[in-house]
């Protein structure tokens, strides 16, 4: 009933995509899909290395917390960016 793709097809299938999205916004499309790839593997190395670090028994109650900053990946345009993360609002 279905058979392999072929050559013949493959090339069917990108002339069709490259008449659909005309060949100036195909290689913007692959630059962009890149750098989210490279944005979520850094955003998924640095959540495993937070889960990785063991938590401290007593944090010192008298330093504010750090702000956290993602580096980007290599060839990225920006190099870090601040993370806003919601805070305690609640008084004890």
């Amino acid at each position: 009933m279905f058979r392999q793709i072929g050559p013949l097809e493959i090339t069917l299938i990108v002339l069709a995509i490259v008449l659909l999205f005309g060949a100036k916004k195909l290689p913007e499309m692959a630059r962009s899909l890149g750098k989210s790839a490279r944005i979520l593997k850094s955003e998924a190395k640095a959540m495993k290395a937070d889960g990785q670090q063991p938590a401290p028994a007593d944090p010192p109650a008298e330093q504010p917390p750090a702000q956290r900053t993602i580096k980007a990946a290599p060839g990225d345009v920006t190099s870090a960016r601040p993370v806003t993360e919601p805070s305690d609002t609640t008084q004890r």
